[in-house]
């Protein structure tokens, strides 16, 4: 079962030093914490449509993680799926793929380094 983000710290940690991965119009940010669950927030931002849609694609993100973490199961960590604006306008199959290899991609990628210069 995955839990929601709530708190600023996970949020600032994911920011400061997650694993990012963009698979078309969704992006995943990943970050290892050492928890015993999966938590996943969810990024929507208003160049995507008005509140309505917003939230239409908000509740559509959280079935298709309910739906890979069910299929395969989501590995214990922070998880910030982000979407763009034509992440509306896909099919729910295609969703899932998109998702589910930028949710891949995130997890192998390696630690983001800012302001290192690398």
């Amino acid at each position: 079962m995955t839990w929601r983000i709530t708190d600023r710290a996970t949020f600032e940690a994911l920011r400061r030093a997650g694993r990012r991965a963009r698979c078309g119009p969704v992006s995943v940010v990943y970050l290892d914490d050492d928890g015993d669950r999966a938590r996943v927030g969810y990024a929507v931002g208003r160049r995507t449509g008005g509140a309505v849609e917003r939230n239409r694609l908000r509740r559509r993100l959280r079935a298709v993680v309910q739906e890979i973490e069910t299929d395969e199961g989501l590995s214990p960590g922070a998880y910030l799926v982000a979407s763009g604006r034509e992440t509306s306008g896909l099919e729910h199959e295609e969703l899932i793929r998109t998702l589910r290899e930028a949710m891949r991609r995130a997890q192998m990628a390696r630690t983001a380094t800012r302001g290192s210069g690398k």
